[in-house]
């Protein structure tokens, strides 16, 4: 019996520490191939994004190449939802996120992570009660949740897709379009592969506040969409000609990429996937004319035809609208002949972040070394040395 007690009085001094600092074997990756992965360090890191309308997470190991994700969650949380109208995230968008960091939090803990970081973007950003909300999610889910500005949403997003940044062109515009806001990122392409960031700008329109002040839930008519592409037009145009992007895009020196779930779903749609399939849309170049063509037809369909297909469903069917006529905007203003898709952004890029920046441990031997260095007396002032 007093074994027991000791061994439950055990269990219960690790359950008081975060998680993140309890010791232990880590639970075996059995579903994944790994052997032929060179892993740099037993480092495990992971990586919360909490947009307006997703809730997304990642759990890496670095290896040669770059990382080797061990697990993943993505879940539509709409935590931007009713924002536009009240200012404030409602009770419910409240508890459907939490429900989700839950499931984030249970699968770091699963994966033994080491370092993490975990950020949140327009909704916080806007809302009034979002210091409150902050404090819920440390108080019941046990993380911190950092409110990250444009500027740190834009380079994340661009060192995110670097890996798809093509150097036979001199620059790129990087587009995220988000639930709350666009991000739109003006970058030089250098020929080592580190893009350089000249200009960015953050719009505020994104597919979730537009589809509530347009309706789309509904059919659209022509007039709203074409009102709506001319009110985001109206934003692009400052950017692009603050920046003379025009003349370069005009003699293919510019190459466009774009990071969201409009542009990886109408991917998605013109490979004609029976389901989602990162591994064919994430990396894939289509051309500009198709995702115009689909945006067309998407444009006039009802809630219940958008629903229907399989590349769009009940989670985007309301949301695809407002992310069409945001991204023929960009397509307008940037007339580029092929997009090239990322399936990633942000997520990647916190985790490349932090392992640029995380150094391995240094070998035993070597500490030893050093505190065997240190403990060598030096000669005193005036003392000869031989």
């Amino acid at each position: 019996m007093d074994t027991e007690k000791n061994n439950q009085n055990d269990k219960d001094k690790r359950a008081k520490k975060p998680f993140w600092q309890k010791s232990g074997k880590r639970t075996k990756n059995t579903g994944r191939k790994v052997q032929n992965q060179k892993f740099y360090s037993k480092n495990i890191y992971s990586a919360i994004d909490l947009g307006t309308n997703n809730c997304r997470l990642l759990v890496a190991q670095k290896t040669e190449g770059g990382f080797k994700v061990i697990d993943s969650f993505s879940r539509v949380v709409r935590l931007g939802q009713g924002l536009s109208n009240n200012g404030a995230l409602s009770d419910e968008a409240i508890d459907r996120t939490i429900e989700a960091l839950d499931i984030c939090v249970a699968k770091i803990k699963r994966r033994g992570v080491t370092h993490m970081r975990n950020v949140a973007t327009q909704a916080c950003r806007e809302a009034t009660n979002c210091d409150a909300f902050i404090e819920r999610v440390e108080k019941e889910v046990r993380i911190k949740l950092h409110i990250i500005d444009p500027a740190e949403e834009a380079r994340l997003a661009v060192m995110g897709c670097k890996a798809l940044l093509d150097s036979k062109y001199s620059n790129a515009v990087v587009f995220d379009i988000g639930g709350g806001s666009t991000e739109l990122i003006w970058v030089k392409i250098r020929g080592n592969g580190m893009p350089e960031i000249i200009d960015w700008m953050s719009i505020p329109f994104g597919v979730v506040n537009l589809s509530e002040k347009y309706g789309t839930q509904e059919t659209i008519s022509t007039d709203k969409y074409a009102e709506m592409r001319q009110n985001i037009m109206a934003t692009i145009t400052s950017f692009e000609q603050k920046n003379d992007m025009v003349e370069m895009v005009a003699q293919g020196k510019v190459q466009l990429l774009g990071t969201s779930g409009t542009i990886t779903t109408l991917t998605a749609m013109h490979l004609e996937l029976e389901t989602y399939d990162r591994s064919r849309v994430d990396g894939a170049s289509v051309k500009s004319s198709k995702i115009r063509k689909l945006c067309k037809t998407l444009s006039v369909l009802n809630y219940d035809e958008r629903a229907a297909l399989k590349s769009i469903g009940a989670d985007r069917a309301d949301l695809v609208v407002a992310g069409c006529a945001i991204l023929e905007s960009i397509m307008d203003a940037w007339p580029v002949e092929d997009i090239m898709v990322a399936d990633r952004g942000i997520r990647e890029g916190m985790l490349l972040d932090m392992m640029d920046n995380i150094k391995a441990p240094r070998k035993k031997n070597n500490r030893r070394r050093n505190r065997a260095n240190r403990r060598k007396v030096k000669p005193k002032t005036g003392e000869k040395t031989g």
